[in-house]
Formats: C-alpha cells, sequence, structure tokens
C-alpha cells in the first residue's frame, strides 16, 4: 500500500456535510438562467465549482476531489434549461419525478426521458440538454460532474434563446462563462430566494 498522509479527526469532521445544515448554504442565482420562470431552482456547490457562473458561489468542499458534486431543488416545472459541457455530468433524482430532455443541436431537443427516485442518467459532453421537475411537489436531484477546470473555457453552454431570455433580465456572461450580473442583482437573488423557500 502506498503511504498516506495521517488523517485527523478534526480534519475528518471537516469532510462531513449535515444535509439539514446544507440546505441553508443553496445558491438561488447560481447561472443565468435561474432568474426565468421555469428554470427557476435552489442550487448546492457540494464539492467543486458544479459549473457555476455566479463568481460569490461558495462550495462546502473545495478539497479537490477529482470530481464534482452538486444538488438541485425546484419547485414543479422548473429546472436548468437547455446547455451543455465540455465533461460528463450524471444525475440521480432523490425525489420527484424528473424530465430529461436532450439533442445534438442548441434549437432541436431529439429525445427525453422521466426519471424517478435512485434512477441514473449520463449525459456526455456536447449533447445538449434541460432538466425539470414534472412532479407535483418540490424535488431534490444529485449530480456529478466530470472534473474540470473552473473558468478555464466557456462553461455552461447556454441555447442561443436561452441567453437572449437572460439578457431581457440584464444577466449576462463573459467568454469564460462567468455571470455578469445587473446592478440589482442581490435585490433580484433575495426575490427569488423568498419565492423559492419551499419546504426548507
Amino acid at each position: 500500500m502506498n503511504a498516506h498522509p495521517k488523517i485527523t479527526n478534526e480534519d475528518m469532521k471537516k469532510r462531513v456535510i449535515r444535509f439539514d445544515e446544507m440546505k441553508s448554504q443553496g445558491i438561488p442565482l447560481m447561472f443565468i438562467d435561474s432568474i426565468l420562470p421555469g428554470h427557476q431552482r435552489i442550487n448546492y456547490a457540494v464539492i467543486g465549482d458544479t459549473a457555476s457562473e455566479n463568481p460569490d458561489y461558495n462550495p462546502l468542499i473545495t478539497e479537490p476531489h477529482g470530481f464534482q458534486i452538486g444538488m438541485v431543488k425546484a419547485l414543479p416545472g422548473n429546472g436548468p434549461a437547455y446547455h451543455t459541457h465540455d465533461y460528463i455530468e450524471a444525475f440521480v433524482p432523490l425525489s420527484g419525478k424528473w424530465r430529461f430532455y436532450w439533442g445534438n443541436e442548441p434549437d432541436e431537443v431529439e429525445g427525453e426521458v422521466i426519471l424517478e427516485p435512485w434512477d441514473l442518467i449520463t449525459l456526455p459532453p456536447g449533447l445538449y440538454r434541460g432538466l425539470e421537475n414534472v412532479g407535483e411537489e418540490e424535488a431534490w436531484l444529485f449530480a456529478v460532474l466530470e472534473q474540470h477546470e473552473v473558468f478555464e473555457g466557456k462553461d455552461p453552454y447556454w441555447a442561443p434563446e436561452v441567453m437572449k431570455k437572460a439578457e431581457e433580465y440584464g444577466f449576462h456572461a463573459d467568454d469564460t462563462g462567468k455571470m455578469i450580473p445587473p446592478k440589482n442583482f442581490k435585490e433580484l437573488e433575495k426575490e427569488i430566494a423568498e419565492k423559492l423557500k419551499m419546504g426548507e
């Protein structure tokens, strides 16, 4: 066995995330689509950046892991808008029913599937994808992202229609995918956070 550094109990305690504590760490405007009706949700950066466009995100565990983990909580009819990445994403619904839809072009949906708790889908790089809570109650989703460097390239790539709609609310992304928030960002963030308190 290779030599590994000793891990203290204090070190280990930093590697534990309690779900009840995590719920207060959600990010209501993590992406430029998060302001759009039908795409409003709370995102959680659990390990790593999880593709965040919001430069103020705060992952709960920052130590590199070779993968990144995020979670999403959404009301019925909401979820991430049509986009893609240069890396693999895998999703596991934790509650509710989720519709995943995809296509090879940013303006065309070619397929879809409904997933329920503990089902899994893995989405390859370059395939456009969107997801939506199609259940009758708020629902949770677990995401694992292949390791990637933060803001080294455009991430995510939004369908042009999504970017156009986000611009109507004053939201833009720069060439690296980092959000350029509008001047009233804090007010909008507070408004969306209140709207999405849901069942906490």
